[in-house]
């Protein structure tokens, strides 16, 4: 699709802005085109790509997305891995090369922006394993649309090693099967992905992984220990010295774009904080006894061995393909991240289109205005709500910088992803934290209402109230970032702020 984009875009300009016209600008989500039309007012035009109430997460560019591109003075995107990569592919295949491309969430900080990470805690008895790749890697000529390869060099052991992914449907996707050698996947920069890993046999296994980008550079490789169904502690790792066993938590298998190097980054050694890196050749990742899985009596799944065969398997934990990045993308829940990105687009306006600074300045200021006023309502609502009910329940992971800088509490959501199906055990811990919590509302998203069943019937099993307020998108009853905020403030106070 990118490769027919871009020649379908071929010999496209963008306009020279404000001669004759208004500024051409192209972003990715209807919030990002209305910051862009408040700055800009009368002397710009603002289009997102995605339409109104779609999911940005999920969103495929079309031929004429590309086209729009083509003639687009600039472009916003989110990024911090919000968008596909196919998204984020067309915009920078499709540029015009004079065009400023910004991506708002990596560029804000510098306007006072504030980012959190993204922290998964899916609290399984056993190692949660995935890839990862970390670092820009700009000196080896890396860009946000680069693809690196993580090649399976060579696997040994008594059985078989097999990394899979599960897909929302139930249907494996290999990614390295130790009976099919150099297998490869690859993932963009800054990025991970979770996957299941099985053994057919116990003993000890390694697994030789090897980084490489798309333009050739190779990015260093190293050997990993697998102890399955053995006394860990008594497993030499690869390179013969001390052993670092991971054995709880979360850990990727990662490939570091700016070092060149391969490791484990891992919170295994102390649960719950900040993932370090443990070199490849120390590492022994324990597959213990309580990991035993029953192939499935399924023909899809005949790679793993004969249907109630019993296997090694670390489990994937989050049900399809889940890519993401390190910071949490959704920085607009906050109106203050929300002022940073009004800034840097008055700003990147003024490049493009100079003899309007005053205009551009003045309506800023003006919009700043407001969004403090906005911030202080927000703020002064949610206040209202008692200390023990600012639980938030929600259907996806977006609402971590609403919490943080409101003082409220993210206590579960239905899945990291809109674009994932969410597992058995996802909706089990689901219900339990609504029941331990004693929460009064969960809150769906009204662009994702056909991911809200789950929510909306763990909700009702829970006897508790269904509430909404926005994420990515508008609607209908909200078609401003003013609007979309006064309305989550205002049905949160009422939800969780007034007794039922």
């Amino acid at each position: 699709m990118v490769a027919f984009v871009v020649l379908a875009a071929a010999g496209c300009a963008g306009s020279a802005p404000g001669a004759g016209g208004k500024v051409d600008v192209v972003t990715t989500t209807e919030i990002l085109a209305d910051l862009v039309q408040r700055v800009g007012g009368d002397r710009v035009s603002a289009t997102s790509l995605v339409p109104a109430g779609g999911d940005p997460h999920s969103y495929e560019p079309t031929p004429a997305d590309a086209k729009r591109v083509a003639r687009a003075d600039v472009t916003f995107t989110n990024h911090l891995l919000l968008e596909p990569q196919s998204l984020i592919k067309t915009i920078d295949a499709n540029a015009p090369k004079d065009a400023p491309n910004v991506s708002l969430a990596e560029a804000a900080e510098s306007y006072g922006a504030h980012v959190i990470p993204l922290v998964e805690d899916i609290g399984l008895d056993v190692l949660w394993l995935g890839l990862r790749v970390r670092g820009t890697g700009k000196a080896r000529g890396a860009t946000r649309t680069s693809s690196i390869q993580l090649t399976a060099t060579k696997i040994d052991g008594p059985g078989k090693l097999v990394a899979y992914l599960t897909e929302s449907l139930g249907q494996p996707d290999l990614y390295f099967d130790s009976s099919n050698p150099a297998d490869s996947t690859t993932l963009p920069p800054a990025a991970h992905t979770h996957l299941n890993w099985a053994f057919t046999k116990p003993g000890v296994y390694h697994l030789t992984l090897e980084g490489k980008l798309d333009n050739g550079r190779p990015l260093g490789k190293g050997t990993f220990t697998f102890a399955v169904g053995v006394e860990p502690h008594q497993v030499e790792p690869a390179d013969g010295g001390k052993a670092t066993v991971l054995d709880d938590g979360h850990t990727d298998l990662t490939v570091d774009l700016d070092s060149g190097q391969v490791y484990a980054y891992s919170d295994a050694q102390r649960v719950g904080a900040a993932q370090s890196v443990v070199p490849a050749g120390r590492v022994v990742i324990d597959v213990p006894g309580k990991a035993l899985e029953t192939v499935p009596d399924d023909p899809r799944f005949a790679f793993l061995g004969k249907a109630g065969a019993q296997i090694h398997q670390l489990p994937q934990a989050v049900l399809g393909k889940h890519v993401h990045g390190e910071i949490d993308p959704h920085l607009w829940e906050d109106v203050a991240n929300a002022k940073a990105y009004v800034q840097l687009i008055r700003d990147t306006l003024i490049e493009v289109d100079p003899q309007s600074a005053p205009a551009y300045k003045t309506d800023t200021d003006a919009y700043l205005r407001e969004l403090d006023e906005l911030d202080e309502y927000v703020r002064s609502q949610l206040a209202k709500i008692p200390a023990d009910r600012r639980q938030l329940i929600t259907t996806h992971d977006a609402f971590g910088y609403l919490a943080s800088a409101y003082q409220l509490k993210v206590a579960g959501f239905v899945v990291p992803n809109p674009a994932q199906e969410p597992s058995v055990d996802q909706v089990r811990r689901l219900s339990e934290t609504i029941r331990n919590l004693k929460v009064p509302a969960v809150f769906t998203e009204p662009n994702l209402a056909q991911r809200a069943s789950v929510l909306t019937q763990v909700a009702r099993d829970n006897g508790v109230r269904v509430c909404s307020i926005y994420g990515d998108s508008f609607d209908e009853h909200a078609r401003s970032y003013v609007a979309m905020m006064r309305h989550n403030a205002d049905e949160l106070l009422l939800c969780l702020g007034e007794s039922r």
